[in-house]
């Protein structure tokens, strides 16, 4: 009997294949997107140091207020853009696109431009 596809399990294999060869340094650290079915989560963080130097998520109350009656594509690039201005407070400017096993396509597309419109370099 053939059970049915996991596609989250099939995101993960996708995730840990592309992290053997990505990783955040201190010069340029990554910027990595979890999405949930309601919600989305972007944080920028330095592998090298094992620390979250910024993050933005649907969640947080400034965001949240914003974000009211709109499409989750138009929310994920609204959390795009605070967490490249937050990013560019903390001076910083490149960063590695981590997109999470996720195809790039939708409300990841939208977060990365939303980030890149803020400006972020990737």
């Amino acid at each position: 009997m053939i059970g049915k596809i996991d596609k989250n399990e099939n995101r993960l294999v996708r995730h840990k294949r592309v992290r053997k060869n990505l990783s955040g340094t201190s010069k340029r650290p990554r910027l990595c997107v979890f999405r949930s079915l309601s919600q989305i989560y972007a944080q920028i963080v330095d592998d090298t140091k094992g620390v979250t130097l910024v993050s933005a998520s649907t969640l947080d109350p400034e965001i949240k207020k914003e974000i009211a009656g709109k499409s989750k594509t138009e929310q994920a690039k609204i959390v795009g853009q605070y967490v490249g201005k937050r990013a560019l407070a903390k001076k910083i400017k490149e960063v590695v696109f981590d997109r999470g096993g996720y195809i790039y396509i939708g409300r990841v597309q939208a977060l990365a431009d939303g980030a890149r419109e803020a400006g972020l370099k990737f």
